[in-house]
């Protein structure tokens, strides 16, 4: 029973299939190919870089997962184990296969719980100020875009309005030098309930015009809803699937919302231009001032509104704000401090970062101003009007000053999580605890099972306990190896990044028990990719010296130093240079080093096949009956097609010089393949699903 069921939920057997309803796009940009793939049943985008995106080809239901692991070896000449074990689960757990995906915790905490539905939203609105309504908001749109809203979409309308907003903007400007209407001043809480009520009005019609734009290009509105964003009550739309339109449509999306800000202030500015006199007037022109200055603030690219995404696509470059702030914090003063040199995305970064910084400070300083001339007379009218007012006052406050109150608490729990932080640090000094998880740790890692006990002892009694924030870097690609570290919690991400033009590239993802920067240390070369922290991450430190030390005091250990050799020799070769120190070892110890002297028979045609070699030195011939059908050298392989059949051979191979090959056999690929499962860390090569919310 245990055996058919095993055979049953291996992963490595598993036939992945996309669903029939899963769409994929290609894209072209300068900073290189990449693929989105998008579930439209659930609206969930995953973005792919070229390479795993030709993952997605061999998922058409007829390979299992070991067979596009040996597809993926004859088309790039490379082993592939946990890249394409987290794709498959990436896109299995987000509803891309046939096979679909059950998340069976959720459900079970979802029925568990004995709240109802309307405290679940009450309790998340609490959370995070947001009411979100899935489903609906598409049949709305598409309701107003049948119903004549398409019409403000053709190029006619689009001039006609360009005119209008134009002409308004204009008369804005002439009431201004007019001194027609005062901005501040005393005002009654009437009038600011009736600004209160335009803008939101005002909202809605910017979140409407980037979603009318969504619609036309054939895409779908997976939610929208009512939250307070930054202490100001807006509506939003959540336009993630427009990461299927095209960069030009993509741009003309983040665009319309701000464009129908554009309008409607202009229309307002013409009316009261036409009548100073008229009621209310004065409100309206309070009004037209705060839809003006919210229209620029929202195009000025150094805030994360439509201005940034416009630039951001216009540059190809999604992640501009948060790796240039990352660059700030984590790595623009370290460059000054070491006199390191300044690459130009470096520079663009640190422009960008430092620039947006102290926007936000002003623009955060400004509002305060605006608002209060804008609402002050309200909040005082309030104020003097008795109990029942102050305490309408007191709730408003709370309402819209949520997000203020939530920062300074999150601000609060920052501090306190790096005051325990560094109180644990010291505490580690002392305890023995931390010691002997460090050396269990320590003791799992493939490369020092033949370590004994006494030096796994005293390598932990030297262990530092490091911890890193969420986008700090720990290691960084091409500087001296110092130390090299396990990961007690939290992930990490190791990738490399393009010299010319700072393009990064994310090879895989670690989480804990893992390990990274061996070879560099016990080799002496400098770091060959970088590794930062997704989240809050504590690190096993071990040093340079103290993992020398240990090393030169381990003569009578004899597979130990020679582990290393094997690992960089193994790392070297094309097939499995994409390996990282943990599955190398696992490569190790699942095969072989092997060698064969000039004119020995490898293996014959006919015979099994049940082993493959990739070749360290030498040459060999490919033999059909005595017809040399080609020679391979180093970095060659053959026998590919033997960790899948245990058929016959199909061609004899014989050394023609000494050779030296790495040999694997089918049970030792089938256990890195699932090994490849266990790891417990999906890798994102950046498959996020791309949130683009206003």
């Amino acid at each position: 029973m245990w055996s058919i069921l095993q055979d049953r939920i291996d992963p490595a057997k598993l036939r992945p299939a996309l669903a029939s309803d899963i769409e994929v796009k290609h894209f072209s940009s300068p900073r290189g190919d990449y693929v989105v793939a998008a579930n439209v049943r659930d609206l969930i985008h995953f973005r792919f870089e070229a390479g795993d995106a030709e993952i997605l080809d061999l998922m058409d239901g007829t390979r299992t997962v070991e067979e596009i692991v040996v597809a993926r070896l004859e088309a790039t000449g490379e082993f592939d184990f946990s890249g394409i074990a987290d794709v498959v689960r990436t896109l299995y757990e987000g509803g891309f296969l046939e096979h679909r995906f059950i998340d069976v915790d959720a459900a079970l905490s979802d029925h568990l719980d004995p709240r109802s539905h309307g405290r679940k939203k009450l309790r998340t609105f609490a959370k995070t100020l947001t009411v979100e309504w899935f489903g609906g908001p598409h049949r709305v749109v598409v309701w107003f875009y049948d119903r004549g809203l398409r019409w403000f979409l053709t190029k006619a309308s689009v001039i006609i309005s360009s005119v209008i907003s134009l002409a308004g903007f204009v008369t804005f400007l002439i009431t201004v030098h007019d001194k027609t209407f005062k901005f501040g001043g005393s005002a009654l809480a009437a009038e600011g309930l009736i600004i209160l009520f335009l803008n939101y009005f005002l909202t809605f019609a910017h979140e409407l015009g980037h979603a009318l734009v969504i619609v036309k290009n054939g895409r779908q509105i997976r939610s929208a809803g009512f939250q307070i964003y930054f202490g100001s009550p807006a509506w939003f739309v959540d336009a993630s699937d427009s990461l299927m339109l095209e960069r030009g449509q993509r741009i003309a999306s983040s665009f319309a919302g701000p464009f129908a800000d554009l309008i409607l202030g202009g229309l307002a500015s013409l009316v009261i231009f036409i009548f100073p006199h008229m009621r209310l007037a004065h409100v309206l022109y309070k009004l037209v001032v705060l839809n003006y200055f919210l229209f620029f603030l929202n195009l000025i690219p150094l805030l994360e509104l439509d201005g940034y995404h416009i630039l951001s696509d216009l540059m190809y470059m999604p992640e501009l704000r948060s790796r240039s702030l990352t660059f700030v914090r984590h790595d623009l003063f370290r460059k000054v401090r070491e006199w390191e040199r300044f690459t130009g995305p470096d520079i663009g970064f640190a422009l960008y970062g430092i620039l947006g910084v102290a926007f936000t400070i002003f623009a955060f300083y400004f509002g305060i101003l605006y608002w209060k001339q804008l609402f002050g007379g309200f909040v005082s009218s309030l104020w003097r009007h008795g109990l029942i007012t102050r305490l309408i006052l007191l709730l408003l406050a709370l309402f819209v000053g949520g997000p203020l109150i939530r920062g300074v608490i999150s601000l609060s729990r920052l501090l306190i999580a790096k005051a325990r932080s560094a109180w644990r640090a010291i505490r580690f000094r002392f305890e023995t605890s931390w010691r002997v998880e460090a050396a269990e740790m320590i003791e799992t890692l493939p490369i020092f099972d033949d370590v004994p006990e006494e030096s796994l002892s005293d390598l932990a009694g030297r262990v530092r306990l490091r911890s890193y924030s969420a986008d700090q870097t720990v290691v960084r690609q091409g500087e001296r190896a110092e130390a090299f570290y396990v990961v007690r919690a939290g992930r990490l991400e190791v990738f490399e990044t393009e010299p010319h033009t700072g393009r990064e590239s994310s090879l895989r993802i670690l989480g804990r028990g893992e390990s990274f920067g061996e070879l560099a240390v016990a080799e002496a070369r400098v770091r060959s990719a970088s590794v930062r922290a997704l989240e809050n991450v504590e690190l096993f430190e071990i040093d340079r010296s103290t993992f020398h030390r240990l090393l030169a005091g381990m003569v009578h250990v004899p597979r130990f130093a020679p582990s290393f050799q094997e690992m960089e020799e193994l790392q070297q070769l094309e097939t499995f240079n994409t390996l990282e120190p943990d599955e190398l070892a696992d490569l190790l110890r699942q095969g072989a080093w092997t060698t064969f002297a000039p004119g020995e028979t490898i293996f014959r045609k006919g015979d099994k096949a049940d082993t493959f070699f990739t070749i360290a030195s030498g040459q060999v011939d490919v033999l059909q009956g005595r017809k040399l059908i080609r020679t391979l050298s180093r970095g060659d392989y053959f026998g590919e097609i033997a960790l899948l059949l245990r058929g016959e051979r199909t061609a004899t191979v014989r050394a023609r010089t000494h050779v030296r090959a790495y040999r694997l056999d089918r049970k030792g690929f089938d256990r890195l393949l699932k090994d490849a499962f266990k790891k417990g860390t999906l890798n994102p090569h950046a498959p996020v699903d791309q949130v683009r919310s206003h």
